[in-house]
């Protein structure tokens, strides 16, 4: 195949400019999108450019039980050959996307015009690439990447007899090669290096740690009850995956499954169909529970030996900071390499319009925003061999109350531990002190319909305004401090430890069925003097109880916040959500407190 002529900076390998509507997330059957499809650049700035040439290729892979083709595109720097080679940068879509679209294309190209050999390629099940979707299995998703490290090694051609033999190698079939890309596009580098250690350094942007915690949340220490369904982030990709005729016509029929739904493995297919059934018989959950965890980084981090930097978002409800801080301490505990920004963009809010400083879609500010620096650095020292690059602290976290755009970031050795405890009190009041809780009992309950709002999970993406978060009085109940003498930063995961009573509960908790269990949904706000109420990033911590007649702690998603000076802590429990599956049937809830027994709420504080 003739490879095209080179390409000017600033031009699509596709033609045209690569403008800021093509970076925007697709719209798929006029509701969902692909969110997933996430980071990472454009153009850099002239003076660091290289230009390249784009070939496109297809690749027959094993992919599990099926054989079926992965398409892919080849960027290649001006001047890399054998004789002077150089390290290559391989990255895929995030979730409905493909190698096509603006952030995906703009990061081979982005990396080429800096010298890196790039091969981005369309996941599986998306795109023109074949087989069924199943969410990043390192078993599936990680061995067809595999297959195109060998590519890059030299050691096996595309289709058509393409090979590279310009990739530099660390000794004999052993490229030197790096992953990136987000989300969807993030977990399938960790797959990847699970199975291929030849990979040599990962950048993994707003993916999961656990899917079964990510689709169907539990914010309570017994991870072996399921959570509350994340219904509408779920179907939104559950019905991009199975529209994809309607995206990507005359699909390979690789990408059929004839047996159950139409584009995801039959495993994917079953746990969203019981998840939306709103029931949980103990031993099919423990079944999908552990099929989400079988495919999910939480099972096979033990087998990750690349240096790997971890990029998260503040705003995100769909993986959220959580996500990450499980993935850091799994790594750093088993002698990993690993670091993590915490960014302010994520599924959430942000992705098609950064604040300023941050890494930009639209302007491709890598040498110029905090966390593009940090890439180029990793890249440099793990693919360039640059011993002496500083890859930067262990921990950084955007503040979003700092108005200099070059001072955002705050860095830390680690992320800061819980500090501050707050009792709940009988009155409603969050003291600094036992001794000042105020006997007392509080009761809420649900209705059969939801009274709570945090979110409408797909709004933001599609453009659609989102209605402010609210609780229905009588169906929550809260806690708030007295007004803050000084700002007050919270930079971590907020924990609680409760005791509730419902007795309506307690007598079919134990049925069988987890769905008999009570839900609750744990969050902050953050009050204004003048009563103006603040969710942030519309958090919320939602649990099913395990057990009503025992004390259960529960852990809030990290946040980085600011409470200003004369602004007041207010934690809440709700009876629902109406992002979420909620409650079976009514269940009357009381809390009670005295000062040897109450509550409490521990914070992540730092020092202003």
């Amino acid at each position: 195949m003739t490879p095209p002529a080179y390409l000017p900076v600033g031009t699509s390998p596709r033609g045209g400019p690569v403008s800021r509507a093509r970076l925007k997330p697709a719209i798929a059957l006029g509701a969902a999108t692909a969110a997933l499809a996430t980071p990472l650049v454009c153009a850099p700035p002239a003076a660091a450019t290289t230009p390249y040439t784009v070939t496109a290729l297809k690749f027959t892979v094993q992919a599990g039980t099926r054989t079926c083709t992965v398409d892919a595109d080849l960027y290649r720097p001006a001047g890399v050959d054998a004789a002077h080679p150089a390290p290559a940068v391989l990255t895929t879509n995030g979730f409905g996307g493909s190698k096509s679209d603006g952030s995906t294309d703009a990061t081979g190209k982005a990396f080429a015009q800096r010298g890196y050999v790039g091969l981005v390629y369309s996941g599986l099940g998306f795109g023109r690439s074949g087989c069924l979707v199943s969410l990043d299995d390192p078993r599936i998703d990680g061995k067809a990447a595999s297959a195109l490290v060998d590519f890059l090694a030299g050691t096996r051609a595309a289709d058509d007899g393409t090979k590279a033999d310009y990739v530099a190698k660390d000794a004999g079939n052993d490229p030197r090669v790096g992953m990136i890309g987000g989300s969807y596009g993030g977990a399938v580098q960790l797959a990847t290096a699970s199975v291929d250690h030849r990979v040599d350094a990962l950048v993994p942007l707003i993916t999961w740690n656990d899917l079964a915690y990510s689709l169907d949340p539990q914010n309570a220490a017994d991870r072996d009850v399921p959570g509350a369904f994340k219904w509408q982030w779920s179907n939104g990709f559950f019905l991009m995956g199975e529209g994809q005729p309607l995206i990507v016509p005359n699909l390979d029929p690789s990408r059929i499954n004839k047996l159950g739904c139409l584009h995801f493995v039959d495993d994917a297919c079953e746990t969203i169909r019981t998840l939306n059934s709103g029931r949980y018989p103990a031993e099919r959950t423990r079944s999908l529970l552990a099929y989400a965890r079988s495919v999910s980084p939480v099972s096979y981090l033990k087998d990750v030996k690349a240096p790997t930097l971890l990029v998260q978002g503040q705003a995100d409800s769909l993986f959220n900071l959580n996500e990450a801080r499980a993935t850091y301490d799994t790594l750093r505990a088993q002698g990993t390499t690993a670091k993590m920004i915490w960014q302010s963009w994520g599924h959430s809010g942000g992705l098609t319009d950064p604040a300023s400083g941050e890494l930009n879609l639209g302007q491709g500010n890598l040498e110029t925003s905090y966390v593009g620096r940090r890439i180029l650095a990793w890249f440099d020292r793990y693919l360039r061999h640059e011993k002496g690059v500083d890859t930067g602290p262990a921990f950084a976290y955007y503040r979003d109350w700092i108005g200099d755009p070059d001072g955002t970031y705050a860095t830390a050795s680690a992320v800061p531990a819980l500090s501050r405890k707050l009792y709940l009190s009988g009155d409603g009041k969050l003291v600094d002190n036992r001794r000042k809780v105020a006997r007392g009992s509080r009761e809420y309950r649900n209705w059969l319909v939801p009274t709570s709002h945090s979110e409408s999970s797909l709004a933001g993406i599609i453009g659609l305004p989102d209605p402010a978060p609210y609780d229905t009085r009588g169906t929550y109940l809260d806690w708030t401090t007295d007004p803050l003498t000084g700002p007050t930063d919270v930079v971590g995961a907020p924990k609680a430890t409760l005791k509730v009573v419902s007795p309506r509960t307690e007598r079919v908790q134990n049925s069988g069925d987890a769905a008999d269990k009570l839900v609750l949904f744990a969050k902050l706000y953050d009050v204004a003097p003048d009563g103006k109420k603040t969710l942030v990033h519309r958090l919320v911590a939602p649990v099913r109880v395990p057990d009503v007649t025992r004390p259960f702690t529960v852990t809030l998603p990290g946040i980085v916040h600011r409470y200003e000076k004369g602004h007041r802590i207010r934690f809440v429990i709700a009876a629902s959500d109406d992002a979420y599956g909620g409650n079976k049937g009514v269940k009357p809830v009381t809390v009670v407190s005295a000062p040897e027994d109450t509550g409490t709420l521990e914070l992540p504080v730092v020092t202003p």
